[in-house]
Parts: structure tokens; sequence; C-alpha cells
């Protein structure tokens, strides 16, 4: 058995019921056609009921496609303008860029300065050869039975003798210096309290270790010629006081890494 459905169902039980009549024989009553005219009439009435509700159920023309265009064409519209705020907003950046960059070159050209200097003012760890010298006091004691023997003062170390060795290993060509590993740049001040050495607020007690880096050939031969360096040399030959060099091949002197704010400054007259 052959089954159908909806508006093709009733197109075969049309075309099955048109089939079904034929011509009239001579002779022949008409009761065929006369049975035949209403069924043809209620197959077309179903026919045209059937598809009218499968149209009122699918639209044949989709009413959204216009509202759905409507959109398409609003988004566009509102990313292009965004677009267009986008493309203004980059343009205001790179002018304020431009503009930054000339007022900052001065500044830039400060801080390239102060960069090419930081090695020159300690703030740069630094290696290479140099020489150490050691100063210490001597193992001597005073006595108050010898009026001709040595009194404290002349058994240690003074500040006086830590800033002569200093300043001929300066001038004897030294690139960088640290007194105990402690970085010595231009504003650092030797203290010495009692036998104690008071560097950058912190206090040592001897030997006192003082290391440049340079030449050691040129700085040994600034030591030697330093008036200070030498009255100290002749302490340690009649009290027993400490002197020694020794020739790094390299050494490290760290970079300075405390304060560099000045409490207190004089104009040179």
């Amino acid at each position: 058995m052959e089954y159908t459905s909806g508006a093709a169902s009733w197109r075969v039980v049309l075309r099955r019921a048109l089939g079904g009549l034929r011509p009239r024989r001579r002779g022949q009553r008409t009761r065929g056609w006369s049975v035949g005219v209403p069924l043809i009439a209620l197959a077309a009435g179903l026919l045209f009921t059937t598809s009218a509700r499968t149209a009122d159920g699918t639209a044949l023309r989709d009413d959204r496609r216009p509202q759905l265009a409507q959109l398409i064409a609003d988004e566009r519209t509102r990313v292009a303008a965004r677009q267009q705020t986008a493309d203004q907003l980059n343009a205001q950046v790179e002018q304020d860029t431009a503009h930054l960059a000339q007022v900052d070159q001065p500044v830039k050209q400060a801080r390239e300065q102060a960069d090419s200097m930081r090695q020159a003012a300690g703030f740069t760890a630094l290696h290479g050869p140099g020489l150490t010298v050691t100063l210490n006091d001597s193992p001597r004691r005073a006595s108050e039975s010898d009026p001709n023997g040595p009194d404290n003062d002349d058994l240690v170390v003074h500040q006086g003798d830590v800033q002569a060795v200093v300043n001929a290993m300066w001038a004897g060509g030294a690139e960088a210096m640290s007194i105990m590993d402690i970085r010595v740049i231009s504003t650092s001040a030797v203290r010495c309290v009692g036998n104690t050495l008071l560097l950058h607020g912190q206090v040592f007690s001897p030997p006192f270790k003082i290391t440049a880096i340079g030449e050691p050939t040129a700085m040994h031969s600034a030591l030697e010629s330093a008036e200070g360096v030498r009255q100290f040399r002749d302490a340690v030959a009649d009290f027993g006081l400490g002197y020694t060099e020794t020739v790094e091949r390299n050494v490290t002197v760290r970079a300075y890494d405390g304060s560099s704010d000045l409490r207190s400054a004089q104009v040179a007259q």
C-alpha cells in the first residue's frame, strides 16, 4: 500500500478520481458523471484547505529579513564610528609622544651624562690590577716606668696616617679605592675615634686595609714620596707599627651602595 501526506495525497485522490471517469458510451446513462463531479469538488476543496494551512504554518516570505538587514547596516555604522574614534585617539597619542620626546630631550641628555659618570663617581664595581696597603697598631704597650718610652699615641694608627696613604694612592693614579671593603667616593670622610676607624657610619678596628685599582708601580712610587707615609714608616721602625704593601693582579672594588646625599657643602673660594 502506498502512503502519502498533505497536498500530495489529495493530488493522488484527485488524479484517481479523474482517471475513473471515462467518456460515456452511446446509449449509456450519465449516472457515473453525476457521481464523479461531487468527488472532484470535494478533493479540490480539501487540497485548497491543506495548502492554506501549510501556508499559515510556514511563511512563504520572511518578514524579518528587512529588519536583519537594517540591524547589520546599523552595526556597520557603529563599528565605523568607533574605528574613526580609535584613529583619532592614536593620532593624538603619537602627537603627544612626539611632544614629550622634545620636552624630555634635555632630561635624557642629563641622564646619559650622569650614567657616563657613574664609574668615576664610584657607583659601579671595578676590576683590575692594583695595590693593597695594610696599616696596623703596634703590639707593644706604653710603659709608665720608662719616661723615654713610647706613649699610647705612638703605638696606634691615626686618622692622618690612613688619609696620607689614601691621598698618595690617588696621586699615584688610583682609579677606584676601598677602605675595609667600603668604596671610597668624593664625599667619603675618614674619622678615627681612639684606635677605631669610622667610615660611612661603620666602625672598624685595626688592621686597616686600603685597596686601590691602578698601576701598582706608580702607586708604590707615590707612597714612597708622600711625607705622611714616610713619617708612618719611621714610626713602624721605632714603635713596631704594621705596614705592608701587596700587589694585586686582579682585585675587585665594589660599587658604593650608601647614601649620596650631601649634609653640608661649601663653595670653594
